[in-house]
């Protein structure tokens, strides 16, 4: 199923993806698959949370800890991923914010780009952690919606 994408939002996925060496068509893709567009979009991941936050932290979490376990705005950027790559703000909350998420969530995906060595299926898998298999043919899937 093809979502459309808000013109505005879609513009500046394009740019940020831009700013950061990324083909604009494969930032779109992977925003189609994580939120659909929905720039309020929030998810825990419970398997996130017990592989790398509770080992850290056996006793009940703070609202930090488990921000850290739950995936946020366009890109579905991992609060603990945006912390490793630098982002400070108050609250992972601001992750939301279109512009915000995007920078980096581009950011973190140019750097699992380059880790993968160029390979997109690779870096695609890096970008959703190796949880699902199918997951690099899902958002291939949605390029063509973008070029």
């Amino acid at each position: 199923m093809n979502i459309q994408a808000p013109p505005s939002l879609l513009s500046l996925a394009r740019t940020t993806a831009e700013t950061h060496g990324l083909a604009p068509s494969i930032v779109c893709a992977i925003i189609e698959q994580e939120s659909g567009w929905n720039t309020w979009a929030v998810r825990f991941e419970p398997e996130f949370e017990r592989r790398y936050i509770h080992p850290a932290h056996p006793t009940a979490p703070s609202t930090e800890e488990l921000c850290l376990a739950m995936s946020w705005g366009l890109m579905q950027v991992m609060g603990k991923t945006a912390r490793e790559h630098g982002f400070s703000e108050h609250f992972l909350n601001a992750l939301c914010d279109p512009q915000v998420g995007l920078s980096v969530g581009c950011a973190v995906f140019a750097a699992k780009f380059t880790k993968a060595g160029g390979e997109l299926e690779r870096a695609l898998l890096l970008w959703n952690g190796g949880m699902n298999v199918d997951y690099p043919g899902e958002v291939i899937a949605r390029i063509p919606h973008y070029i």
